[in-house]
């Protein structure tokens, strides 16, 4: 079998999540780590896989055949996605909603000659695909979406960065009494703060200020201030024990109706690790951005581009008899 060769630009939690995910994969085979970080820093589990600068990635260009993008989507994603895309065919989990539209077109024009799947993790990603179906088969109906239980990496940022922090984790999570309104049927109309509220546990500084924290965190526009906010304030081992992990997931339920009769479809995910599920989707869709290149189907492309059976690594008549 001949192995679709990958590179994985950035080696955080993500990145370190598509090398195991590309490891447990028959058909996949890791040639390159790329990192604008020194290589000594790193730590990959197969020591024998090159590291290389960032800055060297194109002289890769023969040795590639999927370059799975993992950086921020703020920082690092929105230069890197346009950047690698004119060279590689590639994969990436870019996850600003809002400015999705913006970015694939980005992404498009520099994609000639190569195919890039953009925005592939669960949220956005799996998620789109299944609002797309739902809204398909139920058009009269109300959809929603619930986040959690689980970590919000940006909001954990936004609270680390305030004065007196030492460190802290935000923890989503949605509100029972909604979702079970949801499932009932009856398509409530829910506030933002209706449906999650969210709990922080924060390590504070020696002689930082507790009730200056929490107000600044509760207070906080884009991020807090539109919930009910619990604070934690907990001692630095408690924090190390209890809350460095990174579990995530949530639902989509759709609320619907054909004539007199009503139906609810439900889609749900609980992640252990987030980081590792999203290094999961990314894999996965390497094999459908190798298919969809060998085609000539270039561009950029969304999971709701992308044939279902392309993501797997079985055949289309075994998917066939094995899942039909």
């Amino acid at each position: 079998m001949t192995k679709i060769r990958i590179g994985i630009v950035g080696y955080g939690n993500v990145g370190k999540g598509v090398e195991k995910a590309v490891a447990a994969a028959n058909d996949l085979e890791l040639k390159a780590i790329f990192s604008q970080r020194d290589a000594s820093l790193l730590n990959p589990a197969d020591r024998s896989v090159p590291l290389i600068p960032l800055a060297d990635a194109e002289k890769m260009k023969d040795d590639i055949d999927v370059m799975i993008l993992c950086g921020g989507s703020a920082n690092e994603l929105a230069v890197h996605g346009p950047r690698f895309a004119g060279i590689f065919n590639t994969v990436d989990s870019y996850d600003v909603h809002a400015k999705i539209p913006e970015y694939i077109k980005a992404v498009d024009a520099a994609a000639v000659g190569t195919t890039a799947i953009i925005s592939a993790g669960w949220d956005p990603g799996l998620f789109s695909l299944i609002r797309v179906l739902s809204e398909s088969v139920l058009p009269d109906g109300e959809g929603y979406s619930f986040w959690g239980y689980g970590v919000s990496q940006g909001h954990s940022n936004a609270v680390r960065a305030i004065e007196g922090v030492e460190d802290a984790v935000q923890y989503t999570v949605p509100v029972d009494k909604a979702v079970e309104a949801v499932r009932s049927g009856s398509r409530p109309q829910l506030t933002t703060r209706e449906k999650h509220v969210r709990e922080c546990y924060v390590v504070a500084k020696p002689g930082a200020d507790k009730a200056l924290i929490e107000e600044k965190i509760k207070t906080m526009p884009d991020y807090f201030a539109d919930y009910d906010t619990t604070i934690n304030f907990v001692s630095s081992n408690e924090f190390n024990e209890n809350h460095k992990k990174m579990p995530h997931g949530g639902l989509v339920v759709r609320s619907g109706a054909t004539g007199s009769n009503g139906h609810v479809i439900e889609y749900s995910l609980k992640l252990d690790s987030n980081p590792e599920f999203t290094g999961s989707v990314l894999a996965a869709c390497a094999r459908a951005v190798f298919r969809m290149s060998k085609e000539g189907n270039y561009g950029a492309k969304t999971l709701l581009d992308v044939p279902v059976s392309y993501l797997s690594p079985l055949d289309r008549m075994t998917l066939i008899s094995k899942l039909m």
